[in-house]
């Protein structure tokens, strides 16, 4: 059975590199899920500095909306399957199905309802963005609701928690 390791914390908290750090204590081969995409030129840089930080020992696959079919497809080929993030694998399905959040939580509970089988080790990176003032928007409230619920659902469903405050990890579970 697979040990699934939920991380969330601020952004630029250190999630990703406690995330990379326990997936490399596993040993090579490893596999980076990356749901975000170059959508600007400072998310390209992004994605250069991390693919750079992250060196061979990582295969990288980006999909922004299909993490169980990414997850499945891969399952047994890893010593670890880190995806970074959550947050924005939530944002891009938000859009997908027009603003509904209905589809995008049942695609969470899909997801959290399959890391049980999984053969190999998932670690989960996710933004905890319902800890500052109430957004002055309706799609921002319902996002930040959406991450919310989300969050909790992956959350009960691994088998270790960690949030991040200012570089530093805290073990929930």
């Amino acid at each position: 059975m697979a040990k699934t390791i939920f991380i969330t914390g601020g952004a630029r908290s250190g999630k990703s590199r406690l995330a990379e750090e326990l997936a490399l204590s596993r040993g090579a081969p490893l596999l980076y899920v990356a749901t975000g995409s170059a959508g600007d030129g400072e998310m390209a840089e992004r994605i250069v500095r991390h693919r750079a930080r992250r060196g061979d020992d990582w295969q990288t696959i980006e999909e922004p909306l299909d993490l169980v079919g990414v997850l499945q497809g891969h399952d047994g080929f890893f010593s670890a399957t880190l995806v970074d993030c959550v947050t924005l694998w939530l944002s891009n399905l938000l859009f997908h199905h027009a603003e509904e959040p209905a589809p995008v939580l049942a695609e969470v509970r899909r997801l959290a309802a399959l890391l049980p089988s999984l053969g190999t080790p998932v670690i989960l990176v996710t933004n905890e963005v319902g800890m500052g003032i109430v957004p002055d928007n309706r799609l921002a409230r319902k996002f930040r609701d959406l991450a919310g619920e989300a969050n909790e659902i992956l959350a009960a469903a691994a088998d270790e928690a960690w949030v991040l405050f200012s570089g530093l990890p805290i073990r929930l579970k």
